[in-house]
């Protein structure tokens, strides 16, 4: 066992490996629920604007007043404990900030001359939509996604931690911590470092590539 055992005596590197799939498709899965909720409503909010707008926005408004984390911890509090309560959790809790950044886009694209053209010609509001804005906004949706990928893994791992996530034996990185930290004070260190490390590492890996992403997706970098 070349990373050592945990306290019912199973490999460390195994169950991190293995965790490793549990743990990421959590993210992704979480990230996919976020995209599809914050285009959809993102889209219909500013492009249609008036009531549809200030109803969306408002309620908005209302998940932004709640810290994330908080609001994730409460959602699976009353859906149920599991991994996949936690990533519909998380999915909702991160739609409104996807639902901003798409908003935004929306607004900016709407006004342009190509798309007054395709009103004038007679060009539906869903063929608008599904030709001409939803594809020449998602780039900033997939920068933004890769870097909300990062902070999916890490609430994942939270809610894991607080007996919310993934029940056991899941071997998901956050359960593993809370089912090792207590044995740190008693010598054995491993157990717990080092799913830490590898919660680290993934988390700093896709915001590197996010970042990467955004200096080849945002033109105002290249001028």
């Amino acid at each position: 066992m070349p990373l050592g055992s945990d306290g019912l005596g199973r490999c460390v590197l195994s169950r991190i490996i293995y965790g490793a799939r549990v743990s990421l498709t959590a993210g992704f899965v979480a990230v996919a629920i976020a995209m599809v909720l914050g285009i959809t409503f993102g889209i219909l909010s500013g492009y249609f604007g008036g009531w549809v707008d200030a109803v969306i926005m408002r309620i908005v408004d209302i998940m932004f007043a709640f810290p994330a984390l908080l609001l994730a911890i409460v959602i699976v509090a009353v859906a149920g404990q599991g991994l996949e309560k936690t990533m519909i959790a998380i999915g909702i809790v991160y739609s409104p900030q996807m639902a901003r950044i798409i908003r935004s886009s929306v607004l900016y694209i709407k006004e342009m001359e190509y798309i007054e053209v395709q009103k004038a010609i007679g060009s539906s509001h869903w063929r608008i939509i599904f030709r001409h804005i939803l594809p020449n906004s998602i780039a900033p949706v997939i920068v933004y996604g890769t870097l909300m990928l990062a902070s999916a893994i890490l609430d994942c791992a939270a809610l894991g931690f607080l007996g919310l996530g993934a029940q056991p034996p899941i071997p998901e990185w956050g359960a593993m911590l809370a089912d090792s930290y207590s044995f740190i004070v008693s010598g054995a260190w491993w157990a717990a470092t080092f799913p830490g490390i590898a919660i680290l590492l993934s988390v700093l890996g896709f915001n590197l590539l996010g970042d990467g992403l955004r200096d080849i997706l945002d033109p105002r970098l290249k001028q």
